[in-house]
């Protein structure tokens, strides 16, 4: 019900936003952007993300296949049990959706999207077999999602190899704000979603997790720290696909060990990646569309006036909104809010404290509406509940740590 009431408004909003263009600022040329912007979505959807997706898609869930087959992500689930079932504690002990779980979140945290992505549809399909009323989010995908959303990333290899191409002088400078500003994201995610859901998050498992995952980021930090960006940029992309590789072949090196028909196993879940592709495809075409007609009508650009003259009447320092755009931006559209990142550096420069801070927005959040309407859409979800608000909620934390960060580190 929250989707529809979303969708609905992207497209009254844009109706409105675009007469008010056509009759008060004579650009009767919005109505065509509005309309091509349908199409052109429509085609993103099908041609740039699902067609693409469904290839990883059968890849990955086929190796997923392979590695719960020979335990590896049994043995996960059973490593990472104290801390989940204090955050899912309706997913059974020992369920394949706990290594799952893990395996998503260490994807997304270095970086490869085209793994986080179809394990993270496996991980929703797996916790839609926890689920009682299948058409309603349950509290674990509601966590999962708002976990998702956060964005949490300690290896931001596209974003440093943007500010690489924009000229930025040091593109590594905006790593450790940027690791910052998506843990805080994510502790956001945690608090908000345990608050809703009533969850004992003050305990001690939890809050030794939590510390020992800061400590982790702060020896990544250190790390960094003593090369010079070079060096940097080169071990965090070789390092993040060194992984990658080493996950695969452990995952086919300890099936053949078992004994099991690796390759079988792999065709069998093989097969499913391009079903998935093809039931999520409908979500993705609607939700891009809306996001699509809301952009090109130019109500994206009067919200981000409205919110320059709005911060000018309290603060004498409102650089910060010049890159709200890509914030604004990040739930709708990742495409998008990349588009305006290099913007951004473009008119004020990479090195800039609007080009950095705009990086900081980019990697601390993730595409809200895009991921609820993916992952939701895979496994038949059609009441979210409150996730949206968990999703927003946890890229407002990240949006305020990166703005508060960026002063501190940039001025």
């Amino acid at each position: 019900m929250v989707l529809n009431y979303i969708w609905v408004g992207f497209f009254l909003v844009a109706m409105v936003v675009a007469i008010v263009e056509a009759i008060f600022f004579h650009d009767p040329a919005v109505f065509e952007r509005v309309v091509s912007s349908t199409f052109e979505m429509a085609e993103f959807a099908v041609m740039k993300i699902a067609l693409p997706l469904s290839g990883v898609m059968i890849l990955w869930l086929g190796l997923m296949n392979i590695g719960e087959k020979a335990g590896v992500v049994k043995v996960l689930s059973k490593l990472i049990r104290p801390f989940f079932s204090r955050l899912f504690p309706e997913i059974p002990k020992d369920h394949p959706a706990n290594g799952l779980l893990v395996m998503n979140f260490a994807a997304n945290m270095l970086g490869l999207d085209n793994a986080a992505t179809p394990i993270g549809l496996k991980a929703m399909e797996s916790l839609q077999d926890c689920n009682v009323k299948k058409d309603v989010a349950s509290d674990a995908q509601i966590m999962f999602l708002a976990l998702n959303t956060s964005g949490l990333t300690i290896i931001p290899i596209t974003i440093l190899a943007q500010r690489a191409i924009m000229g930025a002088t040091n593109p590594t400078d905006i790593f450790v704000p940027l690791l910052i500003s998506t843990f805080f994201s994510t502790v956001t995610a945690i608090l908000y979603v345990g608050i809703r859901q009533k969850l004992n998050i003050w305990n001690k498992v939890v809050i030794g997790w939590i510390l020992g995952i800061a400590l982790f980021i702060t020896g990544v930090v250190f790390l960094f720290s003593q090369l010079n960006s070079q060096t940097a940029f080169g071990l965090s992309k070789v390092g993040g696909n060194f992984l990658l590789f080493l996950v695969i072949m452990i995952f086919v090196g300890i099936g053949a060990w078992r004994r099991i028909n690796v390759y079988e196993a792999f065709i069998d879940g093989a097969k499913k990646g391009f079903a998935t592709s093809i039931k999520i495809l409908p979500y993705l075409v609607g939700m891009l569309v809306g996001i699509g007609v809301f952009r090109a009508s130019g109500a994206m650009d009067m919200i981000c006036h409205g919110l320059t003259s709005f911060f000018s009447m309290f603060l004498n320092d409102t650089r910060f909104v010049d890159a709200l755009p890509t914030a604004l931006m990040k739930p709708l559209s990742g495409s998008g809010a990349k588009a305006m990142m290099v913007e951004t550096m473009k008119v004020y420069g990479a090195d800039s404290f609007v080009g950095r801070l705009t990086c900081l927005f980019q990697g601390a959040a993730d595409t809200t509406f895009y991921i609820i309407a993916m992952y939701f859409g895979s496994v038949g979800i059609k009441k979210t509940r409150y996730a949206v608000t968990a999703g927003l909620v946890a890229d407002l934390g990240g949006v305020v740590a990166a703005i508060i960060v960026a002063y501190w580190f940039f001025g």
